[in-house]
């Protein structure tokens, strides 16, 4: 796909459509992006690559694209393999070519392709500068967002800050519609854990003027960028962006299910209309994850399996605590036959995340529900109400 980001930058980079889950975990139903980009210039930076089954389709373009040009550098944010699996290629078809990346970059690239870069490496570190003609990089570390060596780099000339991971999302290149859903999925799976250092990285690049934002996935972003960088400030700060409530639920015999499904109506009919309901052995887990980080309030309810959770659930309450889920109100709903006792699970389970205030109604139902457990459910909706 040939595009001009911005004069003599173009776009290099390839769409991934067959792929099911990126990472091995994380659903895309509308594929996703390696995004490559290229500064022509006296010295002409090819910036990234892509994930090593396009490798070659990838590098077929960059030499259509340059034609009789031929690369000084490679620039490499990220040594992870979706981005950098094709550097291999890329630096046999170029010798010549420098590759630009951190110090741990090389290493990781040793580690990657058994073999030592570090005769044609040019190591940058933050506040480092490399000048091509008329574009200059600046180069800013991100360690953690989300691998330790990863860099981004500011283009001065047209005011272009190369993201590497952050600001990325799921889907398609030119997909900028509700750009905050799959960005949000994206951000909190893959780099919500690492808050602390998304700030870090914001407070750096804050005084730069940014034109345009060049992700390694996702679309290029430039009239929206005010938006994305306020949500990601919010997102990091693990400040709930809505006042909403997700209900996560495991179910047995259908019990459980019903109790969630009742407390969605209750609460939708008393006028919260941001209630989101995720049956965690059918729903995509990722994007319950996702609600959960987006909303002030979730609700946890499980049956009791020998004695403990339901196994979705303490698979979804281990990547909430993982993922450094904060600063939330949690409700608990259990149910069982005769001993019911998955909420105290649930609690010890959320015990490694912080403020968590847990509510004062905690619903118990034996069997199935009746009127006393429904009253239950009602003091439940209206605490959740009062809640912000």
């Amino acid at each position: 796909m040939a595009l001009n980001i911005a004069k003599d930058i173009l776009y290099a980079g390839v769409e991934d459509r067959d792929i099911d889950l990126f990472e091995g975990q994380y659903p895309v139903p509308d594929g996703i992006t390696y995004n490559s980009y290229i500064i022509c210039d006296e010295q002409t930076a090819v910036m990234d690559g892509v994930d090593g089954r396009f490798a070659q389709k990838w590098l077929d373009g960059i030499t259509e694209l340059l034609g009789e040009k031929t690369p000084a550098y490679m620039v490499v944010h990220h040594m992870e393999p979706d981005h950098s699996a094709s550097l291999g290629l890329f630096m046999e078809k170029y010798p010549e070519a420098k590759i630009v990346t951190s110090a741990q970059g090389v290493k990781m690239a040793q580690n990657l392709f058994k073999k030592d870069i570090s005769a044609r490496a040019v190591i940058v570190k933050e506040g480092d500068t490399l000048c091509l003609g008329i574009h200059t990089l600046r180069f800013f570390g991100a360690p953690m967002v989300h691998w330790p060596e990863v860099l981004v780099s500011y283009e001065e000339r047209n005011k272009i800050l190369f993201s590497a991971d952050a600001f990325g999302k799921f889907g398609t290149f030119e997909d900028h519609e509700d750009w905050a859903c799959e960005a949000a999925r994206y951000y909190f799976g893959i780099v919500g854990k690492f808050g602390a250092q998304v700030q870090a990285l914001l407070k750096k690049v804050s005084a730069l003027p940014v034109d345009i934002i060049c992700p390694l996935h996702g679309p290029v972003l430039k009239e929206e960028i005010a938006d994305c960088v306020a949500l990601y400030n919010t997102w990091s700060s693990y400040v709930p962006e809505r006042n909403g409530v997700v209900i996560a639920y495991s179910s047995v015999y259908g019990a459980t299910k019903a109790l969630a499904e009742e407390l969605a109506g209750m609460l939708e009919g008393k006028g919260l209309d941001k209630i989101e309901v995720f049956d965690l052995a059918r729903d995509d887990t990722t994007e319950a994850l996702e609600g959960a980080f987006r909303s002030s309030k979730l609700v946890l309810a499980s049956p009791t399996i020998n004695g403990d959770v339901f196994p979705d659930m303490r698979t979804y309450i281990e990547a909430l605590a993982a993922h450094n889920y904060q600063n939330r109100f949690v409700a608990l709903i259990e149910s069982g036959m005769w001993a019911p006792a998955s909420a105290k699970r649930m609690a010890e389970l959320l015990g490694t995340c912080k403020d968590i205030t847990f509510a004062q109604t905690q619903v118990k139902m034996l069997g199935r529900p009746d009127d006393a457990v429904r009253a239950q459910l009602e003091k439940l909706a209206e605490e959740l109400l009062s809640r912000k």
